[in-house]
C-alpha cells in the first residue's frame, strides 16, 4: 500500500506539472477542480460500497480538511515556477522534517543515527535547489512548496489514527467544499483552462489524489512516524524520472548526485530503525 501511495504522489507531481507548464489551466482552477473531482470519485466509491450520503462527512476531521486544502492550493501555485523534480524534492523533504519534528514534539523520539540519515537526505535537498534560490520567482515557489509540505505532513499525521481510511479520506475531501467555493469566487474572473488542463486536473483529483490518499490512509496506521516520513523521500526520484520521460526535463549530474544522497539518507534511517 505504501508503494502504491508513493507512485500516486509522484503521479500528482507529474500531472500538475503537465497541466500548468503550458498554461493549459491556471493554478486556482486546477486546485478546485482537482479537489472536486476527488470528492465526486470518493463519494461514488462510498455509494457503490453501500454507504448512504449522510455518512460522507461523518469521518475525517476539519483539521484534516484544512491541511488538505492548504497543501493542494500551495502545491498548485508552487508548481507554476518549479520544475517537477525540484518541486517534489522540496515538498517531500518539508513533509519529512515537519512529520519528524511534530512527531518528536508529540513524544516520538528519533535516534541520533536516524537524524544523521535525515541530515544526509536534507543535504541532497539543499544541494539540488541551491542554484534556483537566487531567482526571486523560484524563491516564492520554494516558500509555497514548503508550506504545502508542512500541510501534507499534518495531513499524514492525522491519518495515522484513521480507522476507516476510505471514509476518512472522503470526508476530508468533502469538508473542503466551502473553501473550494471561496476559491472559485476568487479565481473565476481570471480562470484559464483547456480540455487538456481539465482532463489532467480530473485525473489528478480522482485517481492520484482521491484514491491515492485513501491508500495512504490505509497504510499509515501500520507505519511509525519516522518510516512514514522518510519513505516519502523516494517520491522525488520517481517524480523526476517521470518529468524526464513525460515533461522533457533534463537529467543532470546535480540531480543524480542529489538523488544518491537522498537514497543513502533513507537507507541509513531505515537500517537504524531496524537495528
Amino acid at each position: 500500500m505504501t508503494v502504491l501511495a508513493i507512485v500516486a504522489f509522484a503521479g500528482n507531481s507529474i500531472l500538475t506539472r503537465l497541466a500548468l507548464k503550458d498554461d493549459a489551466i491556471d493554478a486556482g482552477t486546477f486546485t478546485w477542480l482537482r479537489l472536486f473531482a476527488g470528492i465526486v470519485t470518493l463519494c461514488l466509491i462510498l455509494a457503490l460500497r453501500g454507504h448512504p450520503p449522510r455518512q460522507f462527512t461523518r469521518g475525517g476531521s476539519w483539521r484534516g480538511a484544512f491541511a488538505l486544502f492548504g497543501y493542494a492550493i500551495a502545491f498548485s501555485f508552487a508548481y507554476v515556477t518549479l520544475e517537477t523534480g525540484i518541486g517534489a524534492l522540496i515538498l517531500f523533504t518539508s513533509v519529512q522534517l515537519s512529520m519528524l519534528l511534530i512527531g518528536w514534539w508529540q513524544g516520538n523520539r528519533v535516534m541520533l543515527r536516524e537524524w544523521l540519515g535525515v541530515g544526509l537526505a536534507f543535504t541532497g535537498f539543499v544541494y539540488l535547489i541551491k542554484p534556483q534560490l537566487s531567482v526571486p520567482d523560484s524563491s516564492l515557489g520554494v516558500a509555497l512548496m514548503i508550506t504545502a509540505g508542512c500541510c501534507w505532513g499534518i495531513y499524514s499525521l492525522v491519518g495515522r489514527g484513521s480507522k476507516q481510511p476510505l471514509l476518512d479520506t472522503a470526508s476530508n475531501f468533502t469538508r473542503t467544499l466551502p473553501l473550494l467555493g471561496l476559491l472559485l469566487l476568487m479565481t473565476i474572473e481570471h480562470s484559464v483552462w483547456s480540455e487538456k488542463g481539465v482532463a489532467l486536473a480530473i485525473l489528478s483529483g480522482s485517481l492520484t489524489s482521491g484514491v491515492g490518499y485513501a491508500i495512504w490512509y490505509l497504510a499509515l496506521p501500520h507505519l511509525t512516524v519516522t518510516i512514514a516520513a522518510v519513505s516519502q523521500l523516494t517520491v522525488p526520484v520517481v517524480a523526476t524520472l517521470g518529468g524526464v520521460l513525460f515533461a522533457s526535463e533534463a537529467l543532470t549530474m546535480r540531480l543524480f548526485i542529489a538523488t544518491v544522497l537522498i537514497i543513502s539518507g533513507i537507507a541509513w534511517v531505515v537500517m537504524s530503525r531496524r537495528q
